[in-house]
């Protein structure tokens, strides 16, 4: 004989309600321990996602409305590789960490090629007209764009590296800046440059002033990574923990509540930077992490080695480093073009087209250098061209006990 089911006891307390979609995919980045840029940018596609198919909850959906996502994008909207990329990796997530769902249907998913370009590089007479306009905008703003500039090129850090500066990173003494959880939350030191060390004392003096008014009005204090507010309850409020580059206003804590002094925002820069560049008449696409770039390709013309550029840029493969290596070659760096060899002395002036530094990239690139461990071919005018493409700067001596990796570019083909 088959009883009913009894009912639950009355005392038993309700489930917990689950968290509303957008809440569990925060909570999931979190414990993680994924960016908050990653979380900004996971929630955006996922919203997207559901905006997309009218609202429907996306454990309803299937192949299908994932195809057809990522199809408008790549279709309608054309997105860029790279973006295409992102939105397929927040869905990922959404399914396999969030919704718990391991489908087949997510490795027949097709995944877009990746592009991978020559990056925009300033001469050095650029970089000296883009950082003496961001002095000027200083005068006027009295936000630090120019130390900011002078930070990112003279070090090779990315934007917000730069700008999450603390003062306790900074080491006088030994000419040192260590940065803190860069890409990869991996942490590195690079040079102090002595050119920066007394606008940076200015700027440290400014930034002092910010500290100690905020101490004055019982500010909360500034952000500090992980359990570090628990363990050193009074290390947000101390003079080492405080952004050298601090904000002029108070901001909302985005993982926390109340006001906090955030550092300074990266899209100042990013408009002071453009500014600059119309003002000096620099017609490239770049953009402050141009400033790294350049960086790096003229620590390559300078002769050091690349594994030098490597541990100062931070690239965990040598390959990403190799990239400059081809900038270098632009234009015919090692190669004669034939042009120029049917009429003896009929190449341009040196600084002839240079722009309208011309004459300070001229004189820049006659200025003697220190000797070089390794350097691109030189091709004087009386030389006869070469039947064949000179071998790429990687493959000299200097490294041929460094295995290349499989992903480096290859010399074109004869």
């Amino acid at each position: 004989m088959h009883h009913a089911a009894e009912a639950p006891p009355s005392s038993l307390a309700a489930p917990a309600a689950s968290p509303r979609l957008l809440d569990a995919l925060r909570q999931q980045i979190r414990y993680l321990h994924y960016s908050l840029r990653t979380e900004d940018a996971y929630v955006h596609w996922v919203r997207a996602f559901v905006r997309f198919h009218r609202l429907r909850h996306p454990a309803d959906l299937g192949h299908a409305e994932v195809e057809a996502f990522l199809s408008w994008l790549a279709e309608d909207r054309q997105v860029a590789p790279a973006t295409h990329q992102q939105a397929l990796s927040a869905l990922l997530f959404l399914y396999q960490k969030v919704l718990r769902q391991d489908l087949p249907w997510m490795g027949e998913i097709g995944r877009p090629k990746g592009e991978r370009r020559l990056p925009v590089v300033l001469s050095v007479a650029e970089v000296t007209a883009v950082l003496a306009h961001l002095d000027a905008h200083a005068l006027h703003s009295g936000m630090p764009h120019g130390v900011v500039g002078r930070l990112l090129y003279g070090t090779g850090m990315r934007l917000l590296e730069g700008l999450r500066l603390r003062v306790k990173d900074i080491d006088f003494d030994r000419r040192a800046i260590v940065v803190r959880e860069g890409k990869g939350t991996k942490d590195r030191v690079v040079m102090l440059p002595a050119a920066l060390e007394a606008p940076l004392r200015a700027q440290l003096a400014q930034a002092h002033e910010v500290w100690a008014a905020d101490r004055a009005a019982d500010v909360q204090g500034v952000h500090v990574p992980h359990a570090l507010a628990r363990k050193y309850p009074r290390a947000a409020l101390s003079w080492a923990w405080h952004w050298v580059f601090p904000q002029g206003k108070l901001s909302m804590d985005p993982r926390g509540p109340g006001e906090r002094r955030h550092h300074f925002l990266e899209g100042n820069f990013q408009r002071a930077f453009k500014r600059s560049l119309d003002a000096a008449h620099i017609h490239k696409p770049a953009s402050p992490h141009t400033l790294r770039h350049s960086f790096a390709t003229h620590l390559l013309q300078a002769g050091y080695d690349i594994r030098t550029v490597q541990e100062l840029l931070g690239h965990a493969d040598v390959s990403t480093t190799m990239i400059y290596t081809h900038v270098l070659r632009l234009g015919g760096g090692a190669v004669r073009s034939p042009l120029d060899s049917m009429t003896p002395g009929a190449g341009p002036a040196p600084g002839a087209f240079a722009g309208p530094h011309g004459a300070a990239a001229a004189a820049a690139d006659a200025a003697p250098i220190a000797p070089r461990r390794f350097d691109l071919p030189d091709m004087p005018a009386s030389r006869p061209p070469r039947a064949r493409e000179p071998e790429p700067c990687y493959a000299l001596p200097c490294l041929a006990p460094m295995a290349q990796p499989a992903t480096a570019f290859r010399p074109t083909p004869n």
